[in-house]
Formats: structure tokens, sequence, C-alpha cells
């Protein structure tokens, strides 16, 4: 839950021992300070996790009108319906986004919070729920809302809006056991904490079916795409002969189906694939992709709203986590066991 104010420059002043304008000197030329000052000034800084707002100089107490919006990657489909969603909801009310990619690390999301932070942004929706503890704290004492998405958090920070990510990923193997399938492997390319938990759900199915999990998972750490999706199922075919797939995203799905069509491979008579996140092509890929709908559009319609609510009222919504759900999508790419040997 955030604290109610926001730690100021006269804060770190006073745990430093010194006056506010050494710090403000500190902060905005180091060099002007002496390396002893210099060190007390960052240890009040850390401990307190303050954020210089340099904006403020500037605007004093106008307001930006900016919401800054941290995602994974720009370059990754799975992101265009939820910024799409985001611009179309803040942009008519007068907010403009300021959209920010971490690149699935956790140390340069924490800087791009900062550095929004010190752009006075009015809101920050993120994706993902499991921030570093720095970038937590700044959270806490920023005062402004704060919505994580696309999972659901254990303690969300502020607002959460998302998705049991771990539920999706065994929903998807169950549906491929249910179809009489036993040996599914599980392919993944970034591991990410999306990932992570779709991977512990798949594992979870199986375990529950008394089947082993650790001998068909494939991955490699590098951006989920159709190249390497088609790469990490000729790697898995060489060494093992699974019946089903369990892809964590669809752009490795597509990979994998044109990867099994290369081996001569029938898709789904002799393997089932299912993808996750139902993204455009999935349902003109031939065969059509089983899959995982997100409701990746709702996810940055719903994160706008509620931080717009809290600007407009000043007060967060007495329900602070919204779970979207997901919705399995039966297809051309899955079909029953032994259907065509």
């Amino acid at each position: 839950m955030l604290q109610k104010r926001r730690t100021t420059l006269e804060d770190v002043a006073r745990l430093a021992n010194v006056s506010a304008i050494t710090v403000s000197r500190a902060l905005r030329r180091p060099d002007m300070v002496s390396p002893e000052l210099r060190k007390r000034i960052d240890a009040a800084v850390e401990r307190l996790a303050y954020v210089p707002n340099f904006a403020a100089s500037r605007l004093a107490s106008a307001r930006t009108h900016s919401i800054g919006v941290v995602v994974s990657s720009l370059s990754n489909g799975i992101f265009a319906d939820y910024l799409q969603a985001i611009y179309d909801s803040l942009l008519p009310l007068g907010f403009r986004p300021v959209v920010v990619s971490s690149r699935y690390s956790a140390e340069e999301e924490e800087g791009a919070i900062k550095a929004l932070l010190g752009q006075n942004v009015e809101a920050l929706i993120l994706v993902g729920v499991n921030q570093t503890r720095a970038a937590q704290r700044v959270l806490e004492r920023s005062r402004i809302p704060v919505v994580q998405t696309f999972e659901l958090a254990d303690d969300p920070i502020d607002l959460n809006v998302g998705l049991s990510q771990r539920k999706g990923g065994y929903a998807a193997t169950r549906f491929l056991l249910d179809l009489g399938h036993q040996r599914i492997a599980y392919l993944s390319g970034q591991r990410d904490d999306r990932a992570r938990a779709r991977l512990e759900g798949y594992c979870a199915a199986l375990e529950e079916a008394g089947l082993d999990c650790s001998s068909l998972v494939g991955w490699l750490p590098a951006q989920a795409t159709i190249s390497l999706g088609r790469k990490l199922t000729l790697d898995v075919l060489a060494v093992e002969a699974p019946d089903a797939i369990f892809c964590c995203d669809d752009n490795i799905a597509l990979g994998a189906l044109f990867a099994c069509q290369q081996a001569g491979l029938d898709v789904p008579g002799r393997i089932s694939l299912i993808g996750f996140n139902d993204l455009e092509f999935a349902v003109a890929s031939n065969p059509p992709l089983s899959t995982v709908l997100t409701p990746r559009a709702d996810m940055g319609r719903v994160a706008s709203e509620l931080v717009l609510q809290v600007i407009a009222t000043g007060k967060r919504p007495a329900r602070r986590q919204i779970d979207l759900g997901f919705e399995i999508v039966a297809r051309g790419s899955t079909g029953p066991r032994g259907a065509r040997l």
C-alpha cells in the first residue's frame, strides 16, 4: 500500500545533517561537493528512497498530465493491443502516455521508474509485479497511483490488473492432457516472471497427472520469436518424441508449427501445439493455432481507468486488484492423441 507522504529534499537534508541547498547542489553538480559530504548525502538518498524531481523546479505546482508506462519490450507484439488501449483511454481526456521499455531487465525497469518519477508523471502503469526492492520503495513513497499489470500480485504495491499466468499455464497443459497427450514439451524464450509462472503451471498439471515435467522443457534466454520457436522445436525433436507441445508464446508456437511441417510431422495428427496470448496471426496460420487468450487490451483500458479515477478523486477504489482471467481457444493445431499416427 502506498505511503501518504512523498520523500522531499528537506527530508534528505535533515537525515544528512546539511542544508537543502547543499543536497540540491550535490545532486545537480556533484563536482561542487566534497567526496565525504556527497557520500553522506548519497547514503541519505538511498535510505529514504528519494527520487530527485527536477521537473518540479521547472513546473512548480503545474501538472504534467503525463502517465508513465513501463513495458518489457517495444518489439514484442503482445504489448501492441495493451498500449493502444492505454493511448485510446488517456489521450481523449488530455493525458499523455510516456512509454519506456525495460528490455526484460529488472534493473532497467528500476531506472525507468526513477526517471519517470523525476519527470513528475501523475501515475505509473507497469508490466509485471516483481519490481526490485529499491523500485518498490520509491513507488511506495511516490504518492501517485501505480498499477501493476499482466499478472496478479500476492501483495500489490498499489493497484493491480491482470491474470494468473500460473493458472493459464496449468489450463493449457490440462487441455492437452484431456486430449490424451502424455509426452508434453514446454518451449520458452526469455525466462521472465510470466514465462516462469506458466512453466510452474505446466509442471503442476503434469505432476498432478503423475508425469515428469523435467525432461521435455526447452528454452533459450532470448526474446520469444518465430525463428526461436522453430529452433527450439527442432532441438527437441532431435532427442525426444513429444506428442504435444505447449509454447509459452504464440510466436514460439508458430515457429514450432513451421518446424513440425519441415520435419514432415502432421499437426495435429502427430503432434498437437498450443500457444499463449492469442496474437492476431494465430487464427490465420495453417492450421490455426490453439492458444490461451489473454485480455491485453482490457488490461490497458482498466489500468488507465483506475489511474484516471484516482487522479480525479484522490481516493483509491475499494477493489484494488482485478482478475481479468483468460480463455482456452481450441483451434486446428490440437487434437486427440493418436488421431493419425
